[in-house]
């Protein structure tokens, strides 16, 4: 498979997930490279080289003033067109974890109303302390909105995925914020009970812990903009790319179907990018 698609990794000042998110991409096809976040912010190197920006998962600047915050300045004002030009170009931008933390942080998401409009990059929600008041770090299941435009869970529904982070509680200043994302099907994936059946899990009262691990408003573990090329979420998709990493993996049976369900997020993304050619 020709590896085509150019995917902006993001590493430096904490972020710890770069490597494997660098593998993921390249296991579907990708041509992932790992690019410091200061060549960016420097002028060495442009947004504009790549096809796919992904922001993984750590802790950034230590988590000071809050997971996030430092990253999402970082972008926001060091790469503010840079930014607002990737996704008004209609390329797709993945935030894990830490990298969701700064992307809702930057204003990306959940950005304005209307998929017409560019990026403006005001902060219109957060994620705040986990419920638990500690840091989580557990398997949850997970459900996808099939209405979603989300480009990055296109054709997917239930997925297990691994969890860990402290600041994972979604929050907007008002429950009409939520009906709107909810309204244009913003809100792509939730945490759901494992004993729902497939479909049929999403609800908007919040489940108890551990099946929700951080009391995230309406049970939300991710959310894409309006245009479905911005998708962030806490849980992990990159740490599930085999089945053997699942806790339970000795009790299933594998056979040559080793593929974690996580690995689908990724694909998705580099087919959009090629069926855009």
């Amino acid at each position: 498979m020709s590896q085509d698609v150019k995917v902006c990794v993001l590493f430096g000042f904490g972020i710890n997930c770069d490597r494997e998110t660098a593998a993921v991409f390249e296991m579907v096809g990708g041509s992932p490279e790992r690019l410091h976040v200061n060549r960016l912010v420097q002028g060495e190197r442009e947004l504009s080289e790549f096809d796919i920006l992904a922001v993984p998962g750590g802790f950034s600047f230590g988590d000071h003033l809050g997971s996030g915050r430092l990253l999402g300045n970082r972008l926001r004002f060091a790469l503010r067109e840079q930014l607002q030009r990737f996704v008004t170009d209609g390329k797709p931008i993945i935030g894990i974890c830490n990298g969701f933390q700064a992307l809702v942080k930057t204003g990306l998401l959940p950005g304005p109303q209307s998929a017409s409009v560019e990026p403006d990059l005001v902060q219109r929600a957060s994620l705040t302390l986990n419920n638990t008041g500690r840091y989580e770090d557990r398997w949850v299941t997970l459900e996808f909105d099939p209405l979603s435009p989300c480009i990055w869970t296109k054709g997917m529904q239930r997925i297990e995925c691994p969890v860990r982070h402290g600041e994972g509680r979604f929050v907007t200043p008002t429950s009409e914020d939520l009906d709107e994302l909810q309204g244009s099907h913003q809100l792509t994936v939730r945490y759901v009970d494992p004993i729902t059946s497939a479909g049929e899990g999403i609800q908007d009262e919040l489940l108890p812990f551990p099946i929700s691990p951080n009391g995230s408003m309406r049970n939300i573990a991710g959310i894409c903009d309006a245009t479905g090329l911005v998708f962030g979420l806490m849980p992990h998709p990159e740490a599930f790319y085999n089945m053997w990493l699942h806790p339970e993996h000795t009790s299933m049976d594998i056979g040559e179907d080793w593929e974690g369900e996580g690995l689908q997020i990724f694909r998705n993304a580099i087919e959009y990018v090629r069926g855009q050619r």
